[in-house]
């Protein structure tokens, strides 16, 4: 019984240790981004994985998903990795072992077929050998239905809605009954884990289910990317054009990767107007709206916007219990008691997949320990690991509140029709605190201020952030609004 226990622990443990390698390589990505830029990340380090941290030996195993990519990287960014990691985990000079996709997926054990830095001759032959059988390779056009990736476990059924994602999942939910005539294209923005993912698949899986013969395309940004740079590399563009412009619906993921990259951005282009032209349906996710995404040509913005646009936000302490106990139901947990669900959706605050993954400790601790799923066992097990937030959130009279100190308004003035040049400039200050403070969506905004435009909050936004780039005493007002906005 004793040993029994004692292995329950250790695979809890090591639970424990391969999120915190998660953690670390996370906020890598986000160090990284900053030094070189997203393009760099988007590129390469996207598809590398840290697969784990030895620190008796100070030895980071990295995982890559072919020879070129890890070749590449090893030659070009091994003294930024050394650097960035060692201090992320508190050691000079960490050793760096990379790992193959196939070798790791053979072994047994991290390390099995760890692979060290070799001479750049052998790098170079090597790569002439990827050129000659690329690791992705296109696939012909009249296989695109064996080539959908829409995961079947995503449905509406299992979708929580409340008001944070109403009028999103009311859209998706349409346009799967009239594909191409509602509402096209569709563009759901929302930040990272609210389940823009979960309802493009939805859409897929309600667009087949509805047409047997239907041919519905679900595809991630970075993989329309590579699909197209290895079109160009070698020569079959045509194919990678006829694939997509045969669709009936196309489903694109974090389409804010694309930004920046020119070619791509003409390809998908053209590809779009071929498919709104032919009234086939284009649903598209990001995280913010077309206009605010840096480094999109001005056109494809206006495509991209030139259906209806509709955001997902932070979901309320009860949308979020109503989603911890689908969850729990899902993964045959069955029950959970209200307190239980309550002490979650409090502790985690940010995201659904934080919610998912406190819900996974709490339910995996308590079968490896043959233990009931207890209030108790739950603050056990998630304050080991997270500290539980002071206060939710923000809400909109807080923020109001500590701005009438500095800029003496009322909530009826700024929601009137009112063009006072002063009382502009102030509800334009009002809409930049909710959004970066409260963290409301623009839609949000635009109700609690008497019904206004997203178009209009976004413009304020950007107004406000740029006039206080340059004004450093109008930056610090903001920044003690933010700071009593909390108290």
């Amino acid at each position: 019984m004793v040993i029994a226990a004692v292995c329950c622990f250790d695979h809890y443990n090591h639970l424990l240790r391969k999120m915190l390698v998660t953690g670390i390589w996370e906020d890598f990505l986000k160090i990284v981004k900053n030094d070189v830029g997203s393009r760099v990340v988007e590129t390469w380090f996207k598809s590398i994985t840290l697969c784990k941290w030895d620190q008796p030996s100070k030895t980071v195993y990295l995982r890559a998903p072919n020879v070129f990519v890890r070749d590449w990287v090893k030659d070009n960014y091994t003294f930024m990795i050394q650097t960035h990691l060692g201090r992320l985990l508190h050691v000079t000079d960490p050793h760096l072992v990379f790992l193959e996709q196939e070798a790791f997926d053979t072994a047994n054990e991290i390390g099995a077929r760890a692979m060290t830095v070799v001479p750049s001759s052998v790098i170079k032959k090597e790569s002439k050998k990827v050129l000659a059988a690329p690791s992705l390779s296109l696939i012909p056009a009249s296989l695109i239905k064996s080539d959908d990736r829409s995961n079947g476990i995503y449905s509406f059924n299992n979708f929580v809605v409340g008001p944070s994602n109403s009028l999103a999942y009311a859209a998706a939910h349409a346009i799967t009954e009239k594909p191409g005539d509602l509402y096209n294209p569709l563009f759901i923005y929302g930040r990272s884990g609210l389940g823009k993912t979960h309802l493009l698949h939805s859409i897929g899986n309600g667009l087949r289910e509805n047409n047997k013969k239907a041919v519905v395309l679900y595809q991630t940004t970075d993989k329309f990317v590579n699909e197209f740079i290895n079109a160009i590399r070698f020569n079959k563009v045509h194919n990678f054009n006829a694939k997509y412009k045969q669709v009936d619906a196309l489903l694109i993921d974090d389409v804010q990767f694309i930004s920046n990259k020119e070619q791509t951005q003409e390809a998908f282009f053209h590809i779009f107007n071929v498919l709104y032209e032919s009234r086939k349906q284009i649903v598209l996710s990001s995280d913010t709206v077309p206009q605010q995404i840096q480094g999109l040509a001005e056109r494809l913005q206006s495509r991209l916007g030139g259906g209806l646009v509709a955001d997902i936000h932070t979901p309320s302490l009860e949308t979020k219990i109503a989603i911890i106990k689908k969850k729990a139901e899902l993964s045959n947990n069955g029950f959970l008691m209200d307190e239980v669900a309550q002490f979650i959706a409090k502790t985690t605050v940010s995201n659904i997949r934080e919610l998912e993954g406190a819900l996974i400790r709490v339910t995996a601790f308590a079968a490896l320990t043959q233990q009931a799923i207890t209030l108790e066992l739950a603050k056990q097990v998630l304050l080991s690991v997270i500290e539980p937030a002071e206060k939710e959130s923000v809400d909109f009279h807080d923020v109001l509140r500590c701005m009438q100190n500095y800029y003496p308004c009322t909530l009826d003035q700024l929601c009137s029709k009112s063009r006072n040049k002063q009382l502009s400039f102030v509800r334009q200050v009002a809409m930049f605190l909710f959004k970066t403070v409260a963290n409301k969506s623009l839609r949000e905004i635009g109700e609690y201020l008497g019904g206004r435009d997203h178009s209009t909050v976004m413009h304020a936004v950007n107004k406000i952030k740029q006039y206080a780039a340059t004004q450093e005493d109008f930056h610090q007002i903001l920044k003690k609004i933010e700071h009593e906005s909390f108290r």
